[in-house]
């Protein structure tokens, strides 16, 4: 495709439709850390053991995997559009049950319901970002799902602390007798009914148009957003690429010789479970329970993790302005060398710690600090690379006809990944936090060795270019080629 989609008047049209296709992950993100200011408060007033606040915590997860897996045969027989609305009622349903909910189970079914929802935005966003943007922005585009993630993260550890605050603890009764956590949990209705607004208003993407032969959609579409696009050429393009995509994928099918799958699709589950390996969502999740074990208030751990939360936010700016000019790769692996540090220093802080007469942790002297120090250097690493980045190749990396099917296979991996490091860390933590940052800090150790093998750049790519693992490497090849 030409160049001249990247006009300041197309790019504002563009941008406008990402931001708008994005905000699915700021529900991403809401619904994400919305139960870390709840956790201390649901495991008191339902006596819960660890495992069980685990399951609390992580039960969202199982329903993002599930809807993040059909996401992609509800894109693909209905359009993203369709997709995003199914999305928005889940997570209103869920908003409101959980903050109803009358018992652990209870909570555990509407968590379950939201994480269904979450799970179909999670794949729509970035595959929709992918398909609406040139390929000069569709870097910093495809980005501005993890950025929206972060804002999402913030706004819910912000309103947890608003309401904690307010009531004077996450457990007392605030508004209308409801304690404070059930209003941290209602809180979600609110986005879940602007994305649905949003989606009602979003074009259509253009591939799937194409992709339905409804070429007078596309045209329509193409004015819209690519006013200086040449429309016919950009539709056979991207007709070409469909085609040649059920010629060599037998007609869309995702199996191939590797364990049965495609080698791309293999290569997109490794990088959503190294996403989540690392342990970031340990931050989120449980960031105001860990440091209250760590001497802090809980008032003071409120704003620790609403800190982080801006931190996260700040450090995607990073990764925006850098991915389409420094390249994805380059990215990914400074980003991997900085959380393997960061979380190693972790571990060695909590290995420092004594033990209160309930059990719990304490840093001595300075250890604290570091632990906090620390703590934050692998928020920017990882919100500066595997955060954004991650989902940029995503995005990019499958072909047309398999595209929405491919990522939310990936997609449901990640939150496969993500229920496992969730669930596993009060139990874990309870044995050893040494143990528990030592094993992350493993998996990005692990993680920078698999994108130094396995990940080729695609800056600069067409979306059609970028189209699977060999044509990746291919290009790589060529364009070394030209070098020589």
């Amino acid at each position: 495709m030409s160049d001249t989609a990247s006009s300041p008047k197309t790019n504002a049209k563009v941008i406008g439709l990402a931001v708008a296709g994005a905000v699915g992950g700021f529900l991403f993100g809401f619904d994400s850390s919305v139960v870390n200011g709840a956790v201390d408060a649901v495991q008191g007033d339902f006596t819960l053991s660890a495992t069980l606040i685990g399951l609390a915590v992580a039960s969202a997860l199982i329903g993002c995997a599930i809807g993040a897996y059909f996401a992609g045969r509800i894109a693909d027989r209905w359009g993203r559009i369709p997709a995003m609305l199914v999305g928005s009622v889940l997570f209103l349903a869920s908003a409101i049950g959980a903050g109803l909910a009358f018992g652990v189970w209870d909570l555990v079914v509407w968590r379950v319901i939201g994480g269904l929802g979450i799970g179909i935005a999670s794949v729509i966003a970035p595959a929709y970002i992918a398909e609406i943007s040139p390929k000069a922005l569709r870097g910093r585009l495809a980005s501005l799902q993890q950025l929206a993630i972060t804002v999402g993260i913030f706004a819910a550890l912000l309103s947890d602390t608003l309401f904690a605050d307010a009531a004077g603890k996450a457990n007392a009764t605030f508004w209308f007798g409801l304690e404070a956590w059930r209003w941290m949990f209602l809180a979600g209705a609110v986005p879940a009914v602007i994305y649905g607004v949003i989606a009602i208003a979003l074009p259509e993407s253009p591939r799937f148009l194409v992709l339905k032969k409804r070429d007078a959609d596309v045209k329509r579409i193409f004015a819209r957003i690519w006013p200086n696009e040449d429309v016919d050429k950009a539709i056979s393009s991207i007709r070409k690429a469909i085609e040649e995509d059920e010629q060599s994928s037998k007609k869309g099918a995702l199996r191939g010789t590797a364990l049965g799958l495609k080698p791309i699709i293999w290569v997109g589950i490794v990088l959503s479970i190294f996403q989540q390996f690392v342990g970031i969502n340990v931050i989120f999740y449980y960031s105001t329970t860990l440091w209250r074990s760590v001497g802090f208030q809980e008032k003071d751990s409120f704003t620790i993790s609403v800190i982080t939360s801006v931190t996260n936010i700040v450090v995607t700016f990073i990764a925006i302005a850098l991915v389409d000019k420094v390249g994805r790769r380059p990215i990914l692996l400074v980003g991997s060398a900085g959380m393997t540090v960061s979380l190693a220093t972790m571990a060695i802080a909590f290995s420092q710690a004594h033990f209160t007469s309930s059990g719990t942790p304490s840093l001595p002297g300075a250890w604290g600090p570091v632990a906090l120090v620390a703590a934050n250097v692998f928020v920017v690493s990882f919100g500066a690379s595997w955060g954004p980045i991650v989902w940029v190749l995503l995005g990019e990396m499958f072909p047309t006809r398999i595209r929405a099917r491919a990522l939310g296979i990936a997609a449901a991996a990640q939150w496969i990944a993500n229920f496992i490091v969730t669930i596993t860390f009060p139990p874990l933590a309870s044995v050893s936090l040494v143990l528990t940052y030592g094993l992350y800090a493993l998996m990005a150790l692990l993680s920078f060795l698999f994108v130094s093998r396995f990940i080729p750049e695609t800056k600069g790519m067409s979306l059609e270019d970028a189209n699977g693992l060999k044509s990746h490497r291919q290009t790589v090849r060529d364009r070394q080629k030209v070098a020589a």
